[in-house]
């Protein structure tokens, strides 16, 4: 028997031998600065001419890792690897899998603070935000396999006399895993553990910008128990390899977490069957948000304040579930302005080589100057009231930035920005401010600051999103505690972390028997 699931502790950095501990696995990762990573197929370890270098976005000299980069034909071999894997790891005892996914969780948890280093490292993340993701990993592994052993039971449903009727889920096949950079271990590691422990096999493309981490993670599984071939480890390009994995007529699943632009022509290039293809493929996607919090005339200023800034500016608003907008009664909206410069202003922001520093990097060049760029846009959209300035001469760091008297559809107010960049607008009404909620294409997070019930009670019904938070920030999902996924153009709603999200990955099956 189990023990029953609970999400992995969260480090309070405020203690010194926390502090002192994650200072010495910061020693120990740059030690693993600069190492080289191959792919993996099949168990075999593949060296390549191309690479992908990963760099420090703090430091643009430093580099994490080198990782060895796939070509079409490496993509062909991984997912024949997988597709002969899946012969019999779909066959496989579902608590032999579960097993492997403890076993991986546990050996993360011992190396818990070297991980997060790794992140702080990889993508930029200040030491609580990086804290944070390496647990999220270990519950995406806990709950998942938690989560199996109940599934293999399947479902019950009714059998008359004479017949006996089961009702169970099955696997579904190769499964192609496209993660994000943004939570490069928890994302990445849910998306591939879910396909596994179901019995599916995988062909793991990680983010270019994130590897190492997804190299480290590999690892694991294999030194967990993890058999040749049911995952695959292939970086590589999206343009070369990302569109091979997706069409191939053997790939059985797709799952993608990443933009809006590139999830939709994942889904129709999905669509089409190739030749050869005897399937229908199944697309778990997450596409990203413009998540606003809304508070109302009754809502607590100093809450609101800090719920604006933790949802705005965490991980330098590299969060799909950032809260970019603010939604603000005119009545309280110029003390809650007010509030939130002074609390961003008080924030550190720097590189995160010390656990006081807040704010971090953004994660590449693009981003900086994508992120620049919309700031220059809202100079004209909006009034400037703090921050607005960049520098990426070491590493690519942009101040958390706020703009205030936005029209609702302004460009500032309708895109995704992926950095550290809030808008307010003023509203006159409550009715007002979920029309503004739920004005844009997308549909993932929101918050309600309020004390008004009446108030609660509309927005669980209006404002449509697919994760609503009430009088707390729009961030910080966590596994079987607040399932995730979103609504409209943020994606399939598929629920990660949540008692529906392994059965994706499954088909239901009915038996009936006659006796």
């Amino acid at each position: 028997m189990t023990t029953p699931y609970k999400h992995e502790p969260f480090t309070n950095f405020e203690v010194e031998e926390n502090r002192v501990a994650f200072q010495k696995a910061m020693d120990t990762v740059n030690e693993w600065m600069g190492q080289s990573y191959p792919l993996i197929i099949n168990g075999e370890k593949i060296e390549t001419d191309n690479k992908i270098v990963s760099v420090n976005p703090a430091n643009k000299e430093e580099i994490v890792g080198t990782v060895s980069k796939a070509d079409q034909d490496h993509a062909e071999k991984a997912i024949q690897a997988a597709a002969t894997a899946f012969e019999t790891w779909r066959y496989s005892d579902p608590e032999e899998r579960a097993s492997v996914l403890f076993r991986a969780a546990q050996k993360v948890r011992r190396m818990k603070h070297e991980f997060s280093a790794l992140l702080v490292k990889e993508a930029g993340k200040p030491w609580n935000e990086a804290d944070a993701d390496t647990a999220e990993a270990i519950d995406f592994m806990e709950y998942y396999a938690r989560q199996m052993l109940d599934l293999a039971k399947g479902k019950p449903v009714n059998s008359r006399e004479g017949e006996r009727n089961q009702y169970i889920y099955t696997p579904t096949g190769v499964t192609v895993v496209i993660p994000p950079w943004n939570f490069l271990f928890a994302i990445m590691a849910g998306t591939t553990v879910a396909p596994i422990v179901t019995g599916n096999t995988v062909v793991l493309k990680p983010a270019s910008a994130t590897p190492v981490i997804a190299a480290r993670f590999v690892e694991i599984l294999e030194q967990s128990g993890l058999p040749k071939g049911v995952v695959n480890f292939v970086p590589g390009s999206g343009a070369e390899v990302g569109d091979y994995l997706v069409d191939h007529p053997k790939t059985s699943i797709i799952t993608f977490t990443g933009s809006r632009e590139v999830g939709t022509r994942i889904f129709e290039r999905a669509a089409k069957v190739q030749s050869g293809q005897t399937h229908l493929k199944q697309v778990i996607a997450e596409m990203g948000g413009k998540d606003t919090v809304v508070v109302d005339e009754d809502g607590d200023v100093e809450l609101a304040a800090q719920s604006i800034v933790q949802s705005a500016f965490g991980f330098a608003g590299q969060k799909c579930s950032a809260g970019s907008r603010a939604v603000v009664h005119e009545k309280i909206y110029d003390q809650v302005l007010k509030r939130v410069i002074e609390l961003t202003e008080a924030k550190k922001v720097g590189v995160p080589d010390s656990a006081d520093v807040y704010m971090g990097p953004v994660i590449d060049q693009a981003s900086f100057d994508k992120i620049m760029d919309y700031i220059e846009i809202g100079k004209e959209e909006g009034r400037l009231v703090s921050g607005g300035n960049g520098v990426d001469t070491k590493g690519y760091f942009i101040e958390p930035t706020i703009f205030a008297d936005l029209d609702p559809n302004a460009r500032l107010m309708q895109e995704e920005i992926f950095g550290p960049v809030v808008g307010f607008t003023k509203v006159g009404s409550f009715n007002e401010a979920l029309k503004v909620a739920n004005n844009t294409e997308y549909g993932l997070t929101g918050a309600v600051i309020t004390n008004n019930r009446d108030h609660i009670k509309r927005a669980k019904q209006e404002f449509h999103v697919g994760n609503l938070y009430f009088n707390r920030n729009c961030t910080g999902a966590i596994v079987g505690y607040h399932p995730f996924g979103g609504f409209k153009m943020s994606g399939t709603d598929s629920k990660a972390g949540g008692p529906d999200y392994l059965a994706l990955h499954m088909q239901a099956k009915t038996i009936s028997e006659m006796f």
